[in-house]
C-alpha cells in the first residue's frame, strides 16, 4: 500500500485499463482503412470519411458522457464505474462485429454496416474512456501518488500500442480479420474489466456536489485557467504525435528506401518511452510536473528536428533521433495526464463542484481531434508536395518535392507544433504546493463531519 493508503492493486489495475485505450487508439487507425478498401471494396474517399466521422462524433459525445458520469455517484462499484462497465461490456462486441461483415456484403451496404459498428464502437469506448481518465483525480488527493498512478497507466499504454500494433496485422494476415477482431476484442475486454474490478469500491476523495447541467459545466471549464492552458498544449502536441505516426510508413518507404523499416521506426519511438517512465516521474517530483513536461516536450522537439534531417543523416542516426523523440513522448503522455488530475482536483477544491467528468470529456475530445488532425495535415503536406499515389505492386518514383514534403510532415512540422505548444504549457502555473494549499482551504471550510458525498437530491437537481 502507498503512503497515502492507495493499494498497489488499484494503481496497477487502473493502469491495465490502458491496454484497452492504447489498443483501440492503434488498431482501427492501422487496419480499418485497408479493411474497407481492400477487403470490402469500398472506395477510398468514402472509406476515409467513414474512418474520420466517429472522431468528429467523439467531440460532441465525450463531454456529454463526462457530464453524465459526474452524476453517477450511487453505483455499488463506486463513482463512475457503472459507465466504465457499460463500455467494457459493449466495446469488445462492437469491435469484433466491425471486422466481421457478413459474407458477400460490398459497396454501399458494407459501408453502412461498418459505419454503424464503428460509431457504436466509438460510443462504447467513450463510455469507458471518459470516466476512466477522470478517475485519478478522485482516487487520491496526493499529487505524487497521482503521478505514480499515471506512470502505470502510460507504461501499460505504451505496451498496448507496441503489442497491438505488432500482433493485429499478423493475425489479420494469418487468420483473417474476423479472428483478429475477436482476439483484439478479448484484449479490450480484459483491460477494461481489470480496471473496473481493481478500482471497484474505492470512494472519491473529492467530496463535492455535481454541477447543474452540461452547459454550466462547459462554462466552468472555460473559466479554469490551468485546464485551459494545459488542454491547448496537449491538443497541439497530439497533432504533432499524430503527424509523426502517420508519416512513419512514408518515411520508411521513400526516405529510407526500406518499407520494412516501419517496424523499426515504430519500436524506436515506443520502446524508449517505456524505459523513460521512471526518469520523467523522478524529474516531475524534483522539478515539478510542469517543468518536467517542458523538458519532455523539448526532447521530442529535438528528436523531430533530427528526423527532419533524414535525407542527410546516416540511418543509425535517424533511428537515434526517433528514439530521442520517443523518450520525450513518454513524458508528453504521462506528465500532462498527471497535471490534468491536479487541475481537476484544484477545480473541485475551489468550486465545490463535481466536474471531473466534463473536463475529461473535453480532454479526450481534444485528444481525439489532435490525433485526427495530425494525419490530415500530413495528407495536405503530401498533396502540396505533389505526391503520386500508386498501388503496392507498382510503386512510382516520387518527385523531389514529394520527398521534401515527407520530411516536412514527419519531422519539421511536428517540431514546429512542439515549439508552438511550449508557451501554452508554460502558462500552466498550478504547482503541487498550491494544490496542497487549496486542499487545506477546502478542508478548513467544513466543520468536522460535514464532508459528504452528493445526495440523491443533488443528483436529481443536476
Amino acid at each position: 500500500m502507498s503512503p497515502t493508503g492507495l493499494p498497489a492493486r488499484v494503481r496497477i489495475g487502473y493502469g491495465l485499463g490502458s491496454f484497452a485505450t492504447g489498443t483501440f487508439g492503434t488498431v482501427p487507425g492501422l487496419l480499418l482503412l485497408y479493411y474497407l478498401t481492400d477487403v470490402l471494396g469500398i472506395g477510398a474517399g468514402l472509406a476515409g470519411l467513414l474512418v474520420f466521422l466517429p472522431k468528429a462524433w467523439d467531440v460532441l459525445f465525450n463531454p456529454w458522457v463526462g457530464a453524465r458520469s459526474d452524476r453517477s455517484t450511487r453505483s455499488r462499484l463506486g463513482p463512475r464505474r457503472s459507465w466504465m462497465l457499460l463500455g467494457a461490456l459493449t466495446l469488445p462486441v462492437c469491435f469484433a462485429g466491425m471486422f466481421a461483415a457478413p459474407a458477400g456484403l460490398e459497396g454501399g451496404p458494407a459501408a453502412t454496416y461498418v459505419a454503424a459498428l464503428f460509431l457504436l464502437s466509438a460510443s462504447a469506448y467513450a463510455c469507458f474512456q471518459v470516466p476512466y481518465v477522470a478517475l485519478p483525480a478522485e482516487l487520491t488527493a496526493d499529487p505524487d501518488e497521482r503521478a505514480r498512478v499515471m506512470a502505470w497507466r502510460v507504461a501499460f499504454l505504451a505496451v498496448a500500442i507496441l503489442l497491438s500494433g505488432s500482433v493485429a496485422p499478423v493475425l489479420a494476415d494469418a487468420g483473417g480479420y474476423r479472428l483478429m477482431g475477436v482476439v483484439i476484442g478479448a484484449l479490450l475486454a480484459a483491460g477494461m474489466l481489470a480496471a473496473v474490478c481493481a478500482t471497484a469500491g474505492t470512494r472519491s476523495v473529492v467530496r463535492t456536489t455535481s454541477e447543474a447541467g452540461l452547459r454550466a459545466q462547459l462554462r466552468a471549464a472555460r473559466g479554469n485557467a490551468p485546464f485551459g492552458w494545459l488542454f491547448g498544449a496537449y491538443v497541439v502536441q497530439a497533432a504533432a504525435s499524430g503527424l509523426m505516426l502517420a508519416g512513419t510508413q512514408y518515411f520508411a518507404t521513400y526516405i529510407l528506401g526500406r518499407p520494412g523499416a516501419t517496424t523499426v521506426l515504430f519500436a524506436c519511438l515506443i520502446v524508449p518511452s517505456l524505459l523513460a517512465m521512471p526518469l520523467w516521474l523522478a524529474m516531475g517530483r524534483r522539478t515539478g510536473k510542469r517543468n518536467a513536461a517542458l523538458g519532455a516536450s523539448v526532447c521530442f522537439l529535438l528528436g523531430a528536428l533530427g528526423a527532419a534531417a533524414g535525407r542527410e543523416l546516416p540511418t543509425a542516426l535517424i533511428y537515434a533521433a526517433v528514439a530521442v523523440a520517443g523518450i520525450g513522448y513518454a513524458g508528453m503522455q504521462m506528465l500532462p495526464l498527471a497535471m490534468l488530475g491536479d487541475a481537476i482536483a484544484a477545480d473541485a477544491y475551489t468550486s465545490g463542484r463535481r466536474r471531473a467528468g466534463v473536463l475529461t470529456g473535453l480532454w479526450t475530445a481534444g485528444e481525439t481531434l489532435g490525433l485526427a488532425l495530425g494525419p490530415g495535415l500530413f495528407g495536405l503536406v503530401l498533396a502540396l508536395g505533389g505526391f503520386v499515389s500508386s498501388d503496392a505492386t507498382d510503386r512510382v518514383t516520387q518527385p523531389g518535392s514529394a520527398l521534401t514534403a515527407i520530411i516536412i510532415g514527419f519531422g519539421a512540422l511536428p517540431a514546429l507544433l512542439l515549439a508552438l505548444s511550449l508557451p501554452l504549457l508554460a502558462r500552466y502555473r498550478l504547482t503541487e504546493s498550491e494544490l496542497i494549499r487549496l486542499r487545506a482551504d477546502f478542508d478548513a471550510s467544513f466543520a468536522p463531519g460535514e464532508h459528504q458525498e452528493p445526495t440523491q437530491r443533488d443528483e436529481e437537481s443536476a
